[in-house]
């Protein structure tokens, strides 16, 4: 008998073997979505165009403008605004088939009334009664002046944004070396950062630090700023705050131009409440694009649950994703909680299991869309890069649609930071477990590429610490200059390196950094709110730390600098995994090697080691290449940069060795002359 060929995901996951039904369900579930919209729309590309027909646009053969809404439920729908000295009933739209609603706008009678930046909202009838609202598909939302509201606006500008020469390809790129940020608070001054601030200022601080690639924060609009972007309210809208939508072009092209990619942070897991500026109860109705009932709202986040399994719903979030790929350029999106959307509890479980991936609460159609999210985005651009927020580690989330996967490039590995930020907690730098940090670098499964990092935004908000604040505490507000010696500022300083070094190096093929842990800025992040007094203080990165020569930030900026430097040089994120050549619990020594590099850590409190003997595995003559404790990072210098170490041959074993002065809190690497 002929045994039947397993679907690549299986077939690679042996693992894998009790879910084959079910993998293989799934992958059906998703040929059958494609097929049917094939039929209808005749590709995927065509299904995703739903921005050119939605929402507000001029008609070149008609001569005016068409406004359409999806809106089934409702009883009727009204556009107003200034075109129409705000008269709410005037202007009736018409209801067509499938719950469409339109209106046309003659050129001639309202070229001077329905123009570019003029105001609009509609007005919807419904079970609900009447409420004004902003059109799904508008592509620029305002805060009025004369109120707390918001209004949509028309935004057809006379000239389209000039992207000649921008023909910048992300396939050019060895590596990922992302610089997450957020524009509002990417400034010194108090106040909310624009577009062009950011690319004029912050853009060439980047490139010069070494990063390749944006993942921008916050760019659809959201009304409370401290949401920090994760409560969209208007998915094809630039955030207002920042500037306009060519305000965010000009930022791409000028990345782009640099050399650097832009990724956006997408938030299709969920959706703000608000009537007046979201989509919720937008017919009337508390199904149209969410769930009904309890399964709709999001238990944690007091925000809407998408249905996925709807073909309108899954037509609007895909359309949002082509939007921004030819509209603005963008290379690619970190999609937010993916967990969530995976699962009907959104992953709050303290166990992960067979059963739980694959057979118990498992959200079908949110697979579904995800595989058809990767597939057009791929087909866009085949290059583009897609990255899973995903923490329950749900089997084949890095792995090709047609293997049974979902299709994703990267995931992020958020069990890296919880480790870093657990230990730091709990326990003593004597008690470090250096086989624990050993296994947790490496916990990945082979081709499953992870982006690694120690610490992002979540780790920098108010209420939890960034790891230089953990490390240094108030200490990094008065013991900063480098002629003031610190005991706590010492030890943090020095770990601070070590741990971004060590999670670099192992822990996967991509390196994140959110904006300013790179010198360890000292301020957690707080927008303004009541619950202080409405301040920017905290809502903003003070950029003249690092720029001071006279302080220890210009220290850890300058260390980031090298450590991103080597890994480009020596390939480092494609490397594969580092290889074991000692671990020494009592002196807490870890000795690996990776792309022919020797990377040596001691995270030993007190222990520096004169003679200290480790094998390699070739002979020849070793230079240190990056030194923690070098003074140009602020370290003791107590290695002489210049030195080469010559390997030795030990006739008992036959064994290649080197011996070196170990020295404690250190990390260095040596290459092979």
């Amino acid at each position: 008998m002929i045994n039947k060929r397993k679907i690549g995901l299986v077939a690679k996951d042996p693992w894998l073997e009790p879910a084959e039904k079910e993998i293989v369900r799934r992958f059906e579930h998703f040929k059958t979505t494609l097929e049917e919209l094939k039929l209808t729309w005749s590709s995927l590309l065509k299904f995703a165009d739903a921005y050119h027909y939605f929402g507000i646009h001029y008609d070149k053969q008609k001569k005016g403008w068409i406004y359409r809404e999806w809106a089934p439920k409702a009883q009727d729908l009204y556009l107003f605004g200034d075109f129409n000295d705000w008269q709410q009933y005037s202007h009736r739209m018409t209801k067509g088939k499938d719950g469409i609603w339109d209106i046309f706008l003659d050129g001639n009678t309202y070229k001077d009334r329905f123009t570019h930046e003029s105001r609009v909202k509609v007005m919807v009838h419904s079970d609900q009664g009447f409420q004004e609202r902003i059109p799904s598909y508008i592509r620029r939302m305002i805060q009025d002046k004369d109120s707390v509201g918001f209004s949509g606006q028309v935004w057809l500008p006379a000239e389209k944004f000039d992207w000649q020469g921008d023909r910048f390809d992300i396939a050019r790129l060895k590596e990922l070396l992302i610089y997450e940020c957020h524009v509002g608070m990417a400034q010194e001054k108090e106040g909310i950062g624009t577009f062009r601030e950011f690319a004029d200022l912050t853009l060439p601080y980047i490139k010069k630090s070494g990063y390749n690639t944006l993942q921008l924060m916050a760019i659809t609009e959201h009304p409370y700023y401290a949401s920090f972007g994760y409560q969209v309210s208007n998915f094809f809208a630039v955030s207002s705050r920042f500037g306009t939508p060519e305000d965010l072009k000009y930022l791409i092209r000028q990345a782009h131009q640099q050399g650097i990619a832009v990724i956006m942070d997408i938030v299709h897991s969920h959706s703000v409440k608000n009537l007046n500026e979201g989509l919720n109860l937008f017919d009337g109705s508390d199904d149209q694009y969410f769930h009904p009932g309890d399964r709709g709202n999001h238990p944690h986040w007091d925000s809407k649950c998408f249905n996925y399994g709807k073909r309108e719903v899954m037509q609007f979030l895909l359309s949002n994703l082509k939007f921004w790929m030819k509209e603005f350029h963008f290379d690619g999106f970190r999609f937010d909680s993916v967990t969530s959307m995976l699962y009907f509890d959104h992953g709050y479980r303290e166990n992960w299991d067979m059963e739980g991936y694959f057979f118990r609460d498992v959200e079908w159609d949110a697979i579904t869309y995800l595989q058809l999210a990767n597939k057009l985005i791929h087909s866009i651009n085949p290059h583009a890069i897609t990255i899973a927020e995903e923490v329950s580690g749900m089997p084949g989330i890095c792995r090709p649609v047609h293997e049974g996967g979902f299709g994703f490039d990267y995931r992020l590995g958020m069990a890296i930071p919880d480790y870093w930020f657990r230990i730091l907690k709990e326990k003593q730098d004597e008690e470090w477990d250096i086989h624990e940090m050993w296994h947790v670098m490496n916990d990945r499964l082979p081709g499953i590429k992870t982006v690694a990092y120690c610490e992002s935004h979540d780790q920098a908000l108010v209420g939890d610490q960034t790891l230089a604040f953990r490390l240094m505490q108030s200490n990094i507000y008065f013991h900063m200059l480098k002629m003031d010696s610190d005991l706590v500022v010492d030890r943090g300083m020095a770990l601070h390196k070590m741990i971004r070094l060590f999670t670099l190096v192992l822990g996967g093929q991509a390196w994140l950094n959110f904006m300013g842990n790179e010198f360890g800025h000292p301020d957690w992040i707080d927008f303004p709110r009541e619950g202080n007094n409405w301040s920017f203080k905290y809502a903003r990165r003070m950029w003249s730390l690092v720029e001071n020569p006279d302080l220890k930030f210009h220290f850890l900026g300058a260390f980031d600098k090298a450590m991103l430097n080597l890994a480009g040089e020596f390939d480092l994120l494609n490397a594969g995994y580092g290889h074991s050549l000692l671990m020494d619990e009592k002196n807490k020594t870890i000795v690996f090697e990776k792309n022919r590099l020797i990377f040596v850590f001691n995270f030993h409190v007190t222990n520096s080691i004169p003679d200290y003997a480790f094998m390699v595995p070739e002979p020849g003559d070793y230079k240190i290449i990056l030194n923690t404790d070098d003074p140009e990072f602020g370290g003791h210098g107590r290695i002489d940069k210049s030195s080469v170490v010559i390997s030795q041959f030990n006739e008992t074993n036959h064994q290649i060795r080197l011996l070196i002065y170990n020295t404690n809190r250190t990390a260095f690497v040596m290459k092979k002359e």
